[in-house]
Parts: structure tokens; C-alpha cells; sequence
């Protein structure tokens, strides 16, 4: 039975009218237009489908509605502020840490949620942080390179 459900989408109030229990890749891809949140293998394995949800990287998925009552939650679209890429976005262009694409939003914002805590992180940090999230592709080198430049970017410069 739908509930009324608050969040906060991208630094802006969400009101969702929806079954508590439906999946938040779901309600932010369908009812709420945030394509960039991809559907990768539906069972919290793959990584594709992670958003920020107060800042931790949250596999959408698997994550219910209900859950992010009263959070905010951040997705690829709300990363770019004012027409200017987030520094990781940005490495990620610099690094060509992409192939297809698709896991890229997800890596993104697992990789933020890394240097938001720690810009100085090591690789093998970086490694061990981003192991949730796949890349069939096979760019992972060129990824870690770019999370390695954002935390400089960010502030990390050793």
C-alpha cells in the first residue's frame, strides 16, 4: 500500500507517494526521472545501482523506500554543482575510467564516499573501498588512477 515517504534528492525535498517496500533504484529511476542510478544485476552484487544515502554508498537495489525516510540521498545528477563537475567526475574524464559506461555513476559515488571521509586514501585502500563495484569492461586500472588524481583534486595532495 503506498505511504507518503520525505527525503531529501539532490539537496532538494522528495515526496514520494509508494509501497515502503519497493526499491529506491525504482522509485528514483521511474517516479523520480535519476536514470543515472543504473540496474545492474538487481541483487546487490554488482555495484551499479549505488547512491549516496547520508553520504554512505548505498546499493539501491536492495535499499526499500522506507529506508530513506527522512535522509538525503545523492545521486550522479546531484554531484555537478552549478555546471561544474565534482572532482572525481572530472578525474574520471581526465583518466578515461570508463568504457561502456554503465557502472561508471556507481563507481563515482563509492569513490566520493571514499574521499569525502579520506582524500589521502592509498590504492590499496582505494582497491579494497571499491571492491563492491564491478566493471565488465575492464577499465578498473584507469578508475583507481582517476580516484587516486580526485583525492589530490580534493585536497589529499601527499
Amino acid at each position: 500500500m503506498a505511504q507518503p515517504i520525505h527525503f531529501t534528492l539532490n539537496g532538494k525535498p522528495a515526496h514520494v507517494s509508494a509501497d515502503p517496500k519497493r526499491m529506491l533504484v525504482w522509485v528514483l529511476r521511474e517516479d523520480l526521472g535519476q536514470t543515472g542510478t543504473k540496474v545492474g544485476c538487481g541483487a546487490g552484487l554488482c555495484g551499479a545501482c549505488t547512491v549516496l544515502v547520508d553520504g554512505e554508498p548505498t546499493l539501491s537495489c536492495s535499499t526499500p523506500l522506507a529506508d530513506v525516510a527522512g535522509k538525503s540521498v545523492v545521486t550522479i545528477e546531484g554531484l555537478a554543482k552549478d555546471g561544474i563537475l565534482h572532482p572525481v567526475q572530472q578525474a574520471f574524464l581526465e583518466h578515461n575510467a570508463f568504457q561502456c559506461g554503465y557502472c561508471t555513476p556507481g563507481m563515482i559515488l563509492r569513490a566520493c564516499a571514499l574521499l569525502m571521509r579520506k582524500p589521502r586514501a592509498t590504492r590499496a585502500e582505494i582497491l579494497e573501498h571499491m571492491e563492491g563495484n564491478l566493471c565488465r569492461c575492464g577499465a578498473q586500472v584507469r578508475i583507481v588512477t582517476a580516484i587516486e588524481a580526485a583525492g589530490k583534486a580534493m585536497g589529499g595532495a601527499q
